[in-house]
């Protein structure tokens, strides 16, 4: 694959993981800039030891993990809960919550909910994340359950 068919190919993808991540749209397309440089400049080193799926989305969660760290050690700010915009419940808005709630959870748990939201086998989130095949299926499976208790009392209280 060229570099071109690999950057329209999982383009979509990278972004979406990063999403999960920083649930901010020009933060999470500014690290997946960052991910397809690296794709770019280190293509050329790829050993096919892994599919290349597999080794973009670890850059990809490499990336986020190094902007994480970085915006940690910067202040942030709230808006004040009086200024934010109250409007209906749309699907758009359920998906933004739900990005909301992925950026919520601890790190490893962003990364593997990213990838399983983007139908990868099991035993690549396991490659990608370096952990048991049997530890990505009950990381899942409380992850999920964390997010169905998230979504219940968003409804419940809309």
């Amino acid at each position: 694959m060229t570099f071109e068919e690999i950057y329209q190919a999982y383009w979509p993808r990278v972004f979406r993981i990063c999403m999960g991540y920083v649930n901010d749209h020009d933060w999470a397309k500014d690290i997946t800039q960052e991910t397809f440089i690296k794709v770019w400049q280190n293509l050329p080193g790829f050993r096919n030891e892994s599919g290349i799926g597999t080794w973009i989305f670890r850059i990809a969660s490499n990336q986020c993990l190094r902007q994480i760290e970085k915006q940690k050690r910067m202040p942030k700010a709230e808006m004040p809960e009086h200024l934010q915009e109250k409007t209906e419940v749309t699907d758009d808005k359920k998906i933004a919550f739900l990005y909301q709630c992925i950026s919520e959870l601890k790190e490893m748990e962003r990364i593997i909910i990213s990838l399983e939201m983007e139908e990868m086998k099991q035993t690549e989130i396991a490659e990608i994340v370096g952990i048991s095949e049997a530890n990505v299926r009950v990381k899942l499976h409380r992850i999920k359950e964390k997010l169905s208790e998230k979504f219940k009392h968003y409804e419940q209280y809309r």
